[in-house]
């Protein structure tokens, strides 16, 4: 079911959009799922986070992902590795600090979908950028359940839904 809404979601924003202006690039962004409490840094999933990370390769199976990207943390990727194993694509990682990030996927990759995997911090901040409003803050330590799915043709005027997985 959660499959069949994200498709729908997808393919009516993007209808949307190419009504108005052409070329749409989709955005599913994604906090990394939940991490092991082991005192560094850097730390890997925890069992739920293993299991949270399945669980959004099962929701994105059917969905096409031509790009994935990162933060170069090991729980932000291992978030991810099922969706691209699926996928047969790499996890490139980004720069959170780059302020032109969203601007250049667009460029590189209009008319695509991008799957980005970030932080309680990151994720809402890109979101924002996307739709042009301050619409997201911070997201709680225990909100780790929200996929973002934001349609555009340029940065700012991105149609969103998001949907709980």
């Amino acid at each position: 079911m959660k499959r069949l809404l994200l498709l729908i979601t997808l393919v009516g924003l993007s209808r949307v959009l190419i009504a108005q202006t052409g070329e749409v690039t989709t955005f599913i962004l994604v906090r990394h799922a939940e991490k092991a409490s082991d005192g560094t840094k850097d730390p890997p999933l925890n069992a739920v986070g293993q299991k949270r990370a399945y669980t959004l390769y099962e929701t994105l199976s059917d969905t096409k992902i031509d790009k994935i990207i990162s933060t170069p943390l090991k729980r932000t990727r291992a978030t991810m590795k099922h969706v691209a194993l699926n996928s047969k694509l790499e996890i490139e990682t980004y720069d959170y600090k780059n302020k032109m990030l969203l601007q250049e996927l667009i460029k590189e990759n209009a008319g695509q979908t991008i799957l980005i995997s970030g932080h309680s911090n990151t994720t809402p901040f890109l979101v924002n950028q996307l739709i042009g409003e301050q619409k997201f803050e911070q997201l709680d330590d225990d909100e780790y359940d929200k996929i973002f799915i934001v349609s555009c043709t340029k940065v700012g005027d991105g149609k969103l839904v998001v949907i709980k997985y």
